[in-house]
């Protein structure tokens, strides 16, 4: 109920914030013309989205522990595009407003608030064609980063310009203080997200222990440097953000591994591909790296569940062992069931210690290979209707279970597509995807 009230309140504020601009012009504007009055429409409209589709991904706790991060970084990918349809909407009807206006788009010759927006129309066309063909491009996730980065601030930039150039809605007695009011609100947000870090002292960690756990996995042990209340407290399932100098632009988010029920230490369990992860798994016991954290709803501290399936790909595994950790330290009695995908035996980690849990809680793991040894004797393949109802059977049917998915987008889909086969409800999966970008 309290998750629900949230939502219908953090959605009554983005529905605000993206149409209220707008409203408050069609309230109180004099009669225009169709086109005019559609050129000012969607103009209005375009520059509330660009506004929400920049708060969203700033880590607002609230909003991330409501929603869930992938939720969030889907609604800022689908605002990007309604902003691109708003723009192109807002260009087609200056053009059929006053046809001799096409000039505006010629940039050599068109005034300084054209020339502003035709510099926002080409820096949000550059911004979806990162967001939209990332894969296709093959451009490192750093440098990806740094483009969308410098692409982000222009479109905001040039926008904010051409209102200002156009002296026309910002001078407005309502208006005016409301556009001003939404410019305000989105400097706010992104200071304090990429300003306000460097002043957070709690963001400090101390490198306490990097553990191999395979060739090329190895948690992070990390505890703060300066230990105030509770410690580092977080819900099982969550991740964090992490730098490694604390004024740093680059960031990369990785899930906590360890339990929820010890806030003085946290693991982060890291593949080592790319620099970044690289650098993480060299580092010297006693220096300083910073967190950002804890962030998402992907936790089983916000569902009433009887019993928990885990499914978890590769080092998706992390979360899990989070849960099952902290549902050891408090006693758990309800049955917990995970099946664990990798490609080879190499890959599946923590097995010592997940037999170790088995005597601690009421857990049964199931482990699947891709790539199989002649001797394994175990599942292979993916995870279908087959291997689901074989784990689900010891499971009391008239019991409310819920599932846990974390891996590649393709394991996700893959399993969401075998849960629903066998008719598990939407509300009881929860999914995590290793997609952040």
């Amino acid at each position: 109920m309290e998750r629900t009230r949230a939502r219908t309140a953090w959605a009554a504020v983005l529905l605000v914030v993206l149409t209220g601009p707008a409203l408050i012009w069609l309230v109180r504007s004099d009669p225009i013309g169709m086109w005019r009055q559609l050129s000012i429409v969607t103009g209005l409209l375009a520059l509330s989205a660009l506004v929400c589709t920049a708060c969203l991904p700033s880590r607002l706790r609230g909003l991330t522990r409501t929603f869930g991060i992938e939720n969030i970084l889907g609604l800022h990918r689908q605002l990007g595009v309604l902003c691109a349809v708003l723009i192109a909407l807002h260009l087609a009807a200056v053009v059929a407003a006053k046809p001799t206006q096409v000039a505006l788009l010629m940039f050599p010759t068109a005034p300084n608030r054209a020339r502003a927006a035709v510099g926002a129309t080409l820096a949000l066309a550059g911004l979806l064609t990162l967001a939209l063909q990332r894969r296709r491009l093959k451009i490192a996730y750093e440098v990806w980063r740094w483009l969308h980065l410098l692409l982000a601030i222009s479109t905001l930039g040039l926008s904010a310009l051409h209102v200002l150039w156009l002296k026309h809605l910002v001078t407005d007695a309502v208006l005016g203080p409301v556009l001003t009011g939404l410019g305000l609100l989105m400097i706010a947000v992104l200071v304090a997200r990429w300003l306000g870090r460097t002043m957070r002292t709690s963001e400090e960690f101390v490198v306490e222990q990097v553990r191999r756990e395979n060739p090329t996995v190895a948690t992070l042990v990390l505890s703060p440097r300066r230990r105030r209340g509770r410690g580092f407290a977080f819900s099982p399932g969550q991740f964090a953000w992490i730098r490694l100098q604390r004024s740093a632009i680059e960031e990369h988010p990785f899930t906590i591994a360890s339990s929820a029920h010890d806030p003085e230490f946290a693991e982060f369990t890291i593949r080592g591909t790319g620099d970044f992860a690289s650098s993480v798994r060299t580092l010297p016991e006693g220096s300083s790296v910073w967190v950002d954290g804890p962030y998402g709803s992907f936790t089983v501290d916000d569902v009433p569940a009887a019993g928990l399936v885990l499914i978890a790909a590769g080092v998706g595994i992390t979360p899990m062992m989070s849960m099952l950790r902290t549902a050891a330290d408090r006693g758990d009695l309800r049955p917990h069931r995970l099946v664990y995908v990798a490609r080879d035996t190499t890959d599946l980690l923590f097995r010592d210690e997940l037999l170790v849990l088995r005597s601690h809680l009421d857990l049964v793991v199931t482990e699947v290979l891709r790539r199989p040894s002649g001797d394994w004797t175990g599942h292979t393949g993916e995870i279908d209707v087959s291997l689901l109802s074989t784990v689900l059977a010891s499971l009391d049917s008239g019991d409310r279970h819920d599932y846990f998915l974390c891996g590649p987008p393709s394991m996700v889909d893959d399993t969401l597509g075998a849960l629903q086969a066998i008719g598990v409800p939407d509300d009881r999966i929860h999914t995590e995807q290793f997609d952040m970008a």
